[in-house]
């Protein structure tokens, strides 16, 4: 049994925090130098110039790459031979989310009702997911959600008789409805199978694989490939401008689902993508 200490848990979440809020993962620099040099629009290929020069700006003078900075997503997964001591693992998850805002200077978005919407001021509560995993480490990943992108998220719940083509058509649907509003180029997460909630936590969880990765399931990974062909097909382009940027990935994660359904969610994340993973 290892013991790891709620302290931890705070001060890594706090600079996690500020470190997806002032720089791209290096997958995602690396994708959006690569959109830059490919873009096939004159328009688009200033559009994302302008962004490049936007992120160097970011990380130059420690300013947010986006003004929305977003609610913060946590994903933990904790060794099952994992003891924490102090206080309450949530209690310290929102702690560390706290501290980050009020330390990194980063906007407060969080409203404590969702009908009264009073600002909680402090960017808390986070919306916490934990999984139980074998050995004695702790990863944590730090993925702060724009609205932008996420209010154009879907979820589909098809019949199975719509099959790969009705998943297809899904995932195109979601992104033309999406079009300018969702900040692209963005990066889509699907999640296919499970149930309503489930496929829609495995489209949130797909935004944080790394874009230079697939799916190890090879039709899975032919479907992205075909995605996002298609996707960047549809010309709406960087900034919803024109062009052959539209998507910067498209990344589907799977589980088992029940015979009489086939859920789908799309869940897009703008040109940021932000995310930070630190294991313990």
């Amino acid at each position: 049994m290892r013991t790891i200490e709620t302290k931890t848990i705070i001060e890594a979440i706090k600079e996690m925090c500020i470190e997806a809020n002032h720089f791209l993962s290096k997958d995602m620099a690396c994708a959006m130098a690569q959109a830059a040099q490919t873009e096939g629009s004159p328009l688009g290929k200033q559009i994302l110039g302008q962004l490049q020069d936007n992120l160097q700006i970011a990380g130059k003078d420690m300013i947010p790459i986006c003004q929305d900075t977003g609610m913060a997503v946590i994903f933990l997964e904790i060794g099952q031979d994992v003891h924490f001591t102090g206080e309450n693992l949530t209690d310290a998850v929102n702690e560390g989310v706290r501290r980050g805002y009020a330390e990194g200077y980063l906007r407060k978005s969080v409203v404590g009702d969702p009908l009264i919407r009073e600002n909680t001021k402090d960017n808390t509560p986070a919306v916490l997911h934990c999984e139980i995993v074998p050995g004695d480490r702790v990863k944590i990943t730090v993925a702060p959600k724009g609205f932008g992108s996420e209010n154009m998220s879907r979820v589909f719940m098809l019949k199975p008789a719509d099959g790969i083509e009705g998943v297809k058509d899904a995932i195109l649907s979601a992104v033309r409805d999406a079009g300018p509003n969702a900040c692209p180029p963005m990066v889509v997460g699907v999640g296919i199978g499970g149930t309503f909630e489930k496929c829609a936590l495995m489209a949130k969880h797909a935004l944080t694989r790394s874009l230079d990765t697939h799916s190890a399931i090879p039709y899975i990974k032919e479907l992205e490939e075909e995605m996002l062909q298609k996707i960047n097909g549809t010309g709406i382009g960087p900034g919803g401008l024109g062009g052959t940027t539209t998507a910067l990935a498209v990344n589907i994660e799977t589980y088992p689902t029940h015979i009489a359904g086939l859920p789908v969610a799309v869940n897009i994340c703008c040109h940021v993508n932000r995310h930070a993973v630190r294991e313990l």
